[in-house]
């Protein structure tokens, strides 16, 4: 798309895409309903704009609804687990704490159990603190339907989501460790930094070989972790959706690896092998709110 830089989709851009990609788990659809909605803000008669910024959330809201419809039938036929595609970020979306909370892989899987109408509402109230008139705007549901959405969406989000905050400086020095562990492939250095019930969540697509289904237990996981042809790893630690976590290769396959923690030990481990998820690791993704 190419349009004048004082254009109000410009400077809007990086909002527009971080709306979309909460909504829809996938910077590839995120990009596509951007897209989209660029091409009705372009043919759109503005004479009547009063604000630029609501017409476009509510324009790439509906956009992104539409697409997550769509996309349900093929969700349903993905091989194994479906993860949200992990997007490289700054220090400065790890630095707005309700940003980085929620563009995390464990906000983004908890998102992902909401229906459509649920999902948008909560992400525009919660996020973006968008009115409930301009809300219902958007999803097509009288404001007081919309407050009741927001608030049912908002306890099954709070009965889901991880209960305690982790300081990055916590969340960098464990991703580190795990790292270290894996390389090594002791069961007991992986058992150390893992808690007993931890749970590793792992998406291939069905193109790249992974766990189908979710591996419970810190035995288990290390046992899995343990056979990592290690003479063939390489790791690093980077900055993934807004938080510490791993970027990796296995024989020149690209892997990202991303942890929630609870009482300083790893609870959950979410692991992208899907290359198709994997195309946004060298550039850092404009994440906004």
């Amino acid at each position: 798309m190419t349009t004048a830089p004082d254009d109000p989709f410009v400077t809007h851009r990086g909002l527009l895409f971080t709306v979309a990609y909460e909504i829809l788990g996938s910077a590839a659809d995120a990009e596509d309903v951007l897209q989209e909605s660029w091409l009705r803000w372009a043919g759109a008669d503005r004479s009547g704009v009063r604000d630029a910024r609501a017409y476009l959330v509510r324009t790439v809201t509906r956009q992104s609804l539409n697409r997550l419809r769509t996309l349900a039938r093929r969700r349903e036929d993905y091989v194994g687990e479906w993860l949200p595609e992990p997007l490289l970020t700054t220090h400065d979306v790890a630095e707005d704490v309700v940003l980085a909370e929620s563009v995390s892989m464990a906000m983004l899987t908890v998102l992902e159990t909401l229906g459509p109408t649920e999902r948008a509402v909560f992400v525009l109230r919660e996020v973006f603190d968008v009115p409930y008139g301009e809300i219902a705007g958007a999803v097509g549901k009288p404001a007081a339907t919309v407050r009741q959405i927001a608030r049912r969406a908002r306890g099954h989000v709070a009965a889901r989501r991880p209960r305690v905050r982790v300081s990055r400086s916590e969340q960098q020095a464990v991703v580190a460790r795990f790292l270290a562990a894996l390389h090594t492939g002791e069961l007991g250095e992986l058992l150390e930094v893992m808690a007993p019930d931890v749970v590793l969540v792992a998406d291939g697509g069905g193109i790249v070989a992974t766990a189908l289904s979710p591996v419970r237990g810190a035995r288990p996981v290390a046992e899995l972790l343990a056979r990592v042809n290690r003479s063939a790893l390489e790791s690093a630690l980077v900055w993934l959706n807004g938080a510490p976590a791993g970027r990796l290769a296995f024989d020149g396959e690209p892997g990202a690896v991303s942890l929630e923690l609870a009482g300083g030990k790893i609870s959950r481990i979410y692991v992208v092998r899907n290359p198709h998820k994997l195309t946004r690791l060298d550039h850092p993704a404009e994440l906004t709110r």
